[in-house]
């Protein structure tokens, strides 16, 4: 809600495709602290505890960004500040999310809570556009920014039920440098899950800035306005739900290595099909197979790295997979965002998509081993 909200805001302020991207970079750079900081933590304490401090932080910058639209006071530079609050909170506590799943299923179900996870966050994006349409029909955005706040607090109250497996957690010295360090060469050792961090960077970087780019296509491409908005964010999350539902069973009948490289295929080709779609309908059935490719990508690459990643620095390398997102993809989006300003949102939506088909070419003609070391079961450390 408060994703569509903010992009409905933005755009009818600005209608300059460059504010967009500076959200999405106030919300995601401070992740290159809160997520390496995070990914420390989280092998220190309690998962489960470090998670509920995030999200008190988060509830209340979102409490701050509400009383704010309602009162009248608040402006793009202002909406920027409060997403740095909780994108270096959020960022946080991502890698407590992500390994918490490996404490509560067994190893040979880590694909299907990914997917899972990934399902129910997606249900946001089905959900959440569809209140939030209400909202903004009937109000302003300040609305959608209350519930918004209020959901974190949901979260914190919901975490107090969930208990993983006791840790052995051996005490030292507080050193999230060389922690860090040590999580970094980790992954260097496990190529795995470095050629999946490596991946979603250049997903990121290439692919991820469409979801930016949605209120612009929607409103100064389609000509649909805020509703329109709402109508392309809730086909992406319906296509993802179906995609993070489906995709599970299809890789246990043939690979879960396959499904990645299908997923990544599709994005390609898909974000190509969005880019020139003439009408709103056909731009909403492009993004849903978009939706169900991209959370393809997104859960086969994160799997990767919770199957490869070695145990007692899974947190600290998942925190690098979540860095490696969090730093492309805010890049990624305000450089979309800017040359969308000038040449037009689908023209750089096509180029993007080509782009990372080449790329794709490339991996497969003169790499194939790169694509071998994400394969299923544990990787093979290297030397």
């Amino acid at each position: 809600m408060q994703s569509v909200a903010l992009g409905v805001y933005l755009t009818l302020s600005t209608h300059n495709a460059v504010w967009l991207g500076l959200l999405t970079v106030a919300a995601w750079l401070p992740a290159i602290v809160g997520s390496p900081l995070g990914g420390v933590m989280a092998d220190r304490m309690s998962r489960e505890r470090w998670i509920q401090i995030n999200n008190v932080l988060q509830a209340l910058a979102a409490f701050a960004l509400a009383i704010a639209e309602l009162t009248h006071h608040l402006s793009p530079p202002l909406a920027c500040c409060l997403a740095i609050a909780e994108g270096l909170c959020g960022s946080a506590s991502w890698a407590a999310w992500q390994s918490l799943m490996r404490d509560l299923v067994a190893p040979d179900e880590v694909l299907s809570a990914v997917s899972l996870s990934s399902a129910q966050f997606n249900l946001g994006r089905i959900i959440g556009p569809v209140f939030a349409a209400a909202l903004l029909a009937v109000g302003n955005p300040g609305w959608c920014f209350v519930v918004n706040a209020l959901s974190f607090v949901v979260v914190v109250a919901t975490f107090s039920f969930v208990h993983s497996a006791p840790r052995d957690i051996t005490p030292s010295p507080f050193t999230p440098v060389a922690d860090s360090l040590l999580g970094l060469r980790a992954m260097m050792r496990a190529p795995g899950a470095r050629n999946a961090i490596a991946m979603v960077g250049v997903v990121g970087l290439v692919i991820s800035p469409f979801i930016t780019l949605v209120p612009a296509m929607a409103i100064d491409v389609l000509h649909a306005g805020k509703t329109g908005v709402s109508w392309l964010v809730t086909a992406q999350g319906v296509g993802a739900v179906i995609g993070a539902l489906t995709l599970p069973s299809v890789a246990r009948r043939t690979s879960r290595l396959l499904v990645l490289k299908a997923s990544l295929w599709a994005s390609a080709l898909f974000e190509a099909l969005y880019a020139y779609a003439p009408s709103l309908w056909l731009s909403a059935l492009a993004l849903f197979a978009l939706g169900a490719a991209y959370v393809g990508c997104m859960t086969g690459l994160n799997t990767s790295v919770q199957v490869h990643a070695p145990e007692k620095e899974r947190s600290r390398v998942l925190s690098i997979y979540v860095l490696s997102l969090s730093v492309f993809y805010p890049i990624g989006a305000l450089t979309q965002s800017a040359l969308a300003h000038r040449f037009g949102v689908p023209i750089v939506s096509v180029v993007a998509a080509a782009l990372f088909g080449a790329v794709l070419a490339t991996l497969t003609i003169f790499r194939s081993v790169w694509w071998a070391d994400m394969g299923s079961g544990r990787a093979r450390i290297a030397d």
